[in-house]
């Protein structure tokens, strides 16, 4: 199309705004990482600098839209230039001790700069700020700890396009970044992130039906909430339903573009909107005018993403999912029970590891836009391609791996299954559910620590049991202690540190660990924790057990050793959880009906607040109901409690 560069200059001039000015030459580079360059520079237009992204075609270029932020970042590297610098060098970081864990951030050598002393804390964020939790409160705080937005909030969504969602018991607001709120009043829903500088809100009707509409940037309803649903904004565009059960599709302003005669649209990619005809119809694509591109005939479909869009191919005994190319034909076959697209033309292609038990999770191949398979089915995990390399998880270790599915050898291979991520200068990982720090050439920074000092001479060791990639458990032994080998081997054996096969599929998972809840004179109180899913089950087990245990004697005690020998506990501590029941708003999920009191061994601990009951999931209430758990302040109970005995005087 152009002969010289001469030529491709004057074309892109004539393309800009009038009253621009090109800034610099041309520049050449692959962006995108397709193998083919980019043609990119910079022009002035109204004294603010722009950046300009050419595709290259074959012989032909077209303006490069949308950009991404990555091939942004890329431009800008090239072309060296200055941009405000906001990214904090600092990352979260958890210290396990007495009363549960808690969370400060260390800098790229592993040191700490903002002490732990908060519940939660999440990544820093390209605006210099950070969300953190204190007790059940969150906040937001910036690089040197300073709090921007005190913790009040019982969620705060990561900021997105310079805003943030929080919630709290009016409802759910808009933040900018100096904490101001500035949406005008509480909406029941407003979806996690903006796209396009518009989010998604929506507040019950006075038919006390859901109606959804538009925010802008400025938390006002820029379209009007009058929508029975809404999807986000993606190139400028966004599908919506009406109350007449009409899909549309409208523009950033409201403005509807078309409407379409069908059951269902959704899904909007490079043109192409997945469509049904009738309510329980199949899935096929039409163009942004309502003509059918690709007939109906999938059981599920995706947006269209870099010319390709999974779909799902079913029959009364499974669902296969396969690749398609925007003409409908099929570029990886359905012949798989997974297909994730990771991005940079990269899919992860799973299939069972169990034909008979469709439902354990699968393994996975890498596989490409063009349905090659790369690998072998050798990954239990892959994610997201960032900068050509992917994070993956085999049955032994955690590591990266090119687009051609080889391992990276010079970036950190830690044992365990999870993830690993490159943060700025540091990789990140989080494997059998710990977290370290990396180098960018792979020297450890920081990892969590495993050693959980008390009074002297006592302190409490992390012990970690994986003898199967679906089974692991972390352990408490405690040091310094009279009969420290039974006391050890029975923590060892309740947190379920038992003969498991190593090589063999397992029928359930399960995922144990422990907190130090409360010491108080020679009195330890371990939480033991754990999750036990049996494989296609609605949901696992979870399980609580709390160790009392004596440190100067190594006695471990049980309820009863609280009181006077023969005193009528079960029956004073069953009447006061009933009474709770039958009077406390606090206990109405739980039926009376449900509730027959307690057990000699009941499930119980101890804290500053005094005696706790708790009941298994099911127990008493339903499953969502958790461990419903009393309180019971140890002034109600001192007429029977042993206050000469062992137990009371270990914390007294």
């Amino acid at each position: 199309m152009f002969e010289s560069n001469r030529q491709l200059v004057k074309w892109i001039q004539s393309c800009l705004p009038n009253g621009s000015e090109l800034q610099d030459v041309l520049r050449y580079a692959d962006l995108d990482g397709d193998g083919m360059n980019e043609v990119f520079g910079m022009y002035r237009y109204h004294h603010q600098l722009y950046l300009y992204v050419l595709k290259n075609y074959g012989e032909y270029y077209w303006f490069y839209y949308p950009l991404s932020q990555k091939i942004v970042n890329r431009a800008i590297r090239a072309l060296s230039i200055p941009t405000e610098e906001r990214a904090v060098y600092l990352f979260p970081a958890p210290i396990k001790q007495v009363g549960g864990t808690k969370w400060g951030y260390i800098d790229a050598k592993g040191k700490f700069v903002l002490p732990a002393i908060y519940d939660e804390a999440r990544d820093f964020q390209e605006n210099g700020l950070s969300i953190v939790r204190s007790g059940d409160q969150s906040g937001v705080i910036d690089a040197k700890g300073y709090f921007i937005v005190k913790p009040k909030y019982d969620t705060i969504q990561p900021f997105s396009e310079g805003r943030a969602i929080v919630n709290d018991r009016h409802g759910n607001k808009v933040i900018d970044e100096s904490g101001k709120e500035i949406t005008e009043r509480a909406y029941s829903v407003i979806m996690p992130e903006y796209k396009e500088g518009r989010v998604a809100a929506s507040i019950e009707d006075e038919h006390g039906q859901y109606v959804y509409g538009y925010l802008n940037k400025r938390g006002k309803e820029v379209i009007p909430l009058i929508f029975v649903s809404t999807s986000e904004f993606k190139d400028g565009k966004a599908i919506v339903k009406t109350k007449e059960g009409t899909f549309q599709l409208i523009d950033l302003t409201g403005k509807v573009l078309n409407s379409f005669p069908y059951a269902f649209i959704g899904n909007y990619g490079q043109g192409l909107l997945t469509f049904k005809k009738t309510e329980d119809g199949k899935f096929g694509y039409i163009d942004e005018e309502g003509r059918i591109v690709i007939e109906p005939r999938f059981t599920d479909a995706e947006p269209f993403i870099d010319g390709r869009a999974i779909v799902a191919m079913s029959d009364s005994n499974q669902t296969r999912y396969g690749l398609i190319d925007q003409k409908g034909h099929f570029v990886i076959k359905p012949n798989y029970n997974n297909l994730i697209n990771l991005g940079e033309n990269r899919f992860a292609v799973g299939k069972e590891k169990q034909p008979e038990q469709p439902c354990i999770r699968s393994i996975y191949a890498l596989g490409d836009s063009e349905g090659h398979i790369l690998t072998g089915f050798i990954f239990n995990e892959i994610t997201t391609f960032e900068e050509g390399v992917a994070s993956v998880s085999d049955d032994q270790h955690t590591f990266f791996i090119d687009k051609s599915g080889r391992r990276v050898k010079q970036l950190p291979m830690p044992n365990g299954s999870g993830t690993l991520q490159i943060e700025k200068t540091v990789i990140k990982s989080e494997v059998d559910q710990r977290l370290q720090y990396f180098s960018q050439n792979g020297d450890l920074i920081w990892k969590q620590n495993t050693i959980i000092p008390l009074n002297k001479p006592y302190f409490v060791l992390e012990q970690r049991y994986r003898p199967n990639k679906d089974y692991l458990v972390y352990y408490p032994q405690i040091r310094g202690i009279p009969n420290q080998a039974t006391v050890n081997a029975t923590l060892a054996d309740l947190a379920g540190v038992k003969p498991v096969p190593s090589h063999t599929q397992l029928e359930s998972s399960y995922d144990g660990d422990f907190e130090l809840s409360y010491y108080q004179k020679d009195l330890l109180v371990i939480e033991i924790t754990g999750y036990d899913y049996v494989s296609c089950a609605a949901h696992g087990m979870p399980i609580s057990i709390y160790a009392h245990i004596n440190l100067k004697s190594g006695l471990i005690y049980q309820l009863k050793d609280l009181f006077k020998k023969g005193s009528p506990f079960v029956k004073v501590i069953s009447d006061f959880i009933g009474n709770k029941i039958k009077n406390d708003d606090q206990y109405s999920y739980i039926t009376p009906d449900d509730y027959h009191g307690i057990k000699e061994d009941q499930p119980f601990y101890m804290n500053e607040a005094g005696l706790n009951i708790y009941f298994k999931p099911y127990e008493i209430a339903a499953f969502a109901a958790g461990f419903p758990t009393f309180t019971i302040p140890f002034e109600e109970l001192k007429s029977i409690i042993n206050q000469n005995g062992s137990f009371w005087r270990s914390f007294h």
